[in-house]
């Protein structure tokens, strides 16, 4: 089968920057003939490499608290479940990790916790402060919903970036995955951190119970609508201490093309390749960079801890096909690929990246 016209046409649309609606949108998301996904992922990379560059960027992650409060029915943190051993690291610890880091070609540390009010806003104050006054490196935090007043606090204590995932765009859909909480409220928060001058990322969970392609769709608007800088994509992974045990595994093909469609409608924003994608397809990771992805956030949390931050099982220390990349494994697949490491912070530049037309059709197989 070729890759018909209507299809290069959407495809050459999306690198225009001229797909705006929500069943062009749909219509990347279903495509499933090898050659048009060839074409789409191709029009993605071309995109990857106009806009962001051959350089893969490096954020190490700290999973600094394994204890949360809310009770999200996908995630192996929820605060009832019994059966999972909770931890907090000693901030020392944290912070001589965090110096590791920069040795290893990572300019970034990424903070990353359940909802754990212990770490109210002194706590994080304190250990923002002394990684920015021992190290080089850029910070960024993801610990969730928290007070306008925190992020200010947590931005002038020097806190560059924040993740805060929306999850879903389907407002009735989070309700019912998030008890107790509503999208606007995570909207909000989103809002709130834009405006004190963070870049921001956001993103969803491909193949939750009860989603459609339709708000796939949604979450790509949603996305382009607050001007996310990060956009954090990754598959839905039942975990047995959830509500959700017994649901389906998201698609890791659905996350690739998430991946390829967000890169042309965004342009120059950051995108990750997770680590849930090697979790469930061990060559999935690699094809996300193959497919616009441009950045690796390799796990720096100590061995000990590691394993028992289980948002989804799977995610220990061996986990993926660059499952060595603390060791630095990653630099020899990279290079393999024609990529390198990025030396700065990779920070989003917002540049006018360049429009070109035929990009498409020229991909096409």
């Amino acid at each position: 089968m070729t890759c018909t016209s209507e299809t290069l046409r959407i495809i050459e649309k999306a690198a225009q920057g001229d797909v705006t609606g929500r069943e062009e949108i749909v219509r990347l998301l279903e495509l499933d003939a090898p050659e048009e996904l060839d074409a789409l992922f191709r029009a993605a990379d071309r995109m990857r490499k106009a806009c962001v560059g051959d350089e893969i960027f490096l954020r190490g992650i700290i999973e600094f608290s394994g204890y949360c409060s809310r009770n999200c029915h996908y995630c192996g943190l929820r605060a009832q479940n019994r059966e999972v051993v909770r931890y907090r690291i000693p901030e020392d610890e944290i912070v001589a990790r965090a110096h590791g880091l920069w040795e290893r070609q990572c300019t970034t540390v990424v903070l990353q916790s359940g909802e754990d009010r212990f770490y109210d806003r002194e706590r994080m104050c304190s250990l923002i402060r002394r990684i920015k006054a021992e190290t080089d490196l850029a910070i960024t935090l993801s610990i969730g919903e928290r007070s306008l007043e925190d992020y200010r606090a947590f931005k002038e204590a020097g806190a560059d970036r924040y993740l805060l995932r929306h999850e879903t765009a389907n407002a009735g859909l989070y309700r019912k995955l998030h008890p107790g909480y509503e999208l606007e409220d995570r909207i909000q928060c989103l809002r709130w951190l834009k405006g004190l001058g963070y870049e921001v990322g956001s993103g969803c969970i491909v193949g939750l119970p009860g989603q459609t392609v339709h708000d796939l769709a949604d979450d790509v608007l949603l996305i382009r609508a607050l001007d996310i800088d990060m956009i954090g994509v990754g598959p839905f992974i039942p975990h047995p201490g959830t509500p959700l045990r017994d649901a389906p595994a998201g698609s890791t093909d659905l996350v690739l093309k998430m991946l390829a469609v967000l890169r042309l409608l965004t342009r120059d924003t950051n995108i990750p390749a997770t680590t849930a994608l090697g979790v469930l397809d061990p060559g999935a990771r690699r094809n996300a960079f193959l497919a616009g992805a441009n950045v690796f956030m390799p796990n720096f949390t100590p061995v000990r801890y590691m394993e028992l931050y289980e948002i989804y099982p799977g995610k220990g220390p061996e986990a993926g096909t660059i499952a060595k990349a603390s060791e630095g494994g990653y630099v020899a697949l990279f290079e393999g690929m024609g990529r390198t490491i990025g030396r700065g912070c990779g920070y989003r530049e917002k540049k006018a990246c360049p429009r070109e037309p035929g990009s498409c059709a020229g991909g096409a197989a």
